[in-house]
């Protein structure tokens, strides 16, 4: 496991960020959850978020931030806990009130429209992460190029797949989370989400032997920075090139349908995957100056070299281009 905390690599830049991320989903129970921790040492403030997608098609959110001074004991924020041992796993608990929304879209509204609030449910969580890979690190693999284009969004970047086993309880119901992939990643450095360009970033998963994880910053001019790794029976495997094919939007540019890439690996084999987005919940960044951009934040169904059956995360962000 690498170094869980950073804080002596911190710059004096007050976006200097530390982050972990967990997600998890459950195709038994058609349930999936992704949660983020942030610390942003120069401004002592921490951050979280979690989303769960119900099997009924709504979704439910969390988000706090809070005043911190240092988190190298814990990585806590209010009810989020993303709790690692010495051992390499990690135990990620959560108690708390969760906002429900019937369509996913509306979650980012609720505050303006409390109206579109379906129910505010108690949650507790309590899961385990069992890796079942070496952590992957995604800048000992990437190119020049795509390391000084991706310098907006970290310097280090590691990913591990693991699996996921607890409970979950909402409200009265309780699901029983039995050896589900999950993944979690970690990265430290200054993450600028309106300045960054656009991006996408897949977790997906087929089995327990087979998963892949391509990211791509696509800047205004067209280039791209990439890293990411496939999973195969036990060993990770670089990804060397990315190209996309076809990327198709909503109306408004901004929020995904589908997608399909080409991508060659480290042994030099091609790969061509194709993703089709879930619901998508939304989340607005605004600067000081007015620059916007939207993070999407779904689950999604994938095709690799024709195999299918391929879930995980679409995440995606996208400028808002002002007309």
């Amino acid at each position: 496991m690498e170094k869980i905390t950073h804080i002596d690599k911190s710059t004096k830049h007050p976006e200097w960020n530390e982050s972990y991320y967990f997600v998890f989903y459950s195709k038994k129970d058609k349930l999936g959850g992704m949660s983020r921790i942030g610390f942003k040492p120069n401004k002592q403030e921490g951050m979280t978020f979690f989303f769960l997608f119900l099997p009924d098609g709504s979704v439910a959110g969390y988000h706090q931030q809070i005043k911190i001074n240092d988190y190298s004991d814990a990585l806590k924020v209010k009810g989020m806990v993303h709790g690692w041992q010495s051992d390499g796993n990690w135990n990620y608990k959560f108690k708390g009130n969760m906002v429900f929304v019937k369509n996913s879209l509306d979650l980012p509204k609720v505050r303006e429209n409390p109206k579109l609030i379906l129910k505010v449910q108690s949650i507790e969580m309590n899961l385990s992460f069992n890796p079942i890979n070496e952590p992957y690190e995604y800048s000992e693999y990437m190119t020049p190029e795509s390391l000084e284009i991706g310098k907006k969004s970290g310097d280090k970047h590691w990913e591990q797949i693991g699996l996921v086993s607890g409970e979950l309880i909402v409200g009265d119901e309780i699901f029983n989370i039995e050896r589900v992939l999950g993944q979690r990643d970690h990265t430290y450095g200054v993450r600028d989400w309106t300045g960054i360009g656009d991006w996408f970033y897949y977790v997906v998963w087929f089995n327990e032997n087979l998963a892949i994880n391509p990211a791509a910053i696509v800047t205004d001019d067209g280039r791209l920075s990439t890293g990411g790794f496939l999973y195969k029976d036990g060993k990770n495997i670089p990804l060397k090139t990315l190209r996309i094919i076809n990327q198709k939007f909503q109306p408004d540019g901004i929020l995904p349908i589908s997608s399909e890439l080409e991508l060659i690996d480290n042994l030099g084999d091609r790969h061509i995957l194709k993703a089709n987005v879930g619901s998508i919940i939304p989340v607005n960044f605004q600067d000081d100056e007015g620059n916007q951009a939207i993070l999407v934040q779904a689950f999604g169904t994938f095709e690799l070299d024709g195999i299918s059956g391929g879930y995980g995360t679409f995440e995606t962000l996208r400028k808002v281009r002002k007309q």
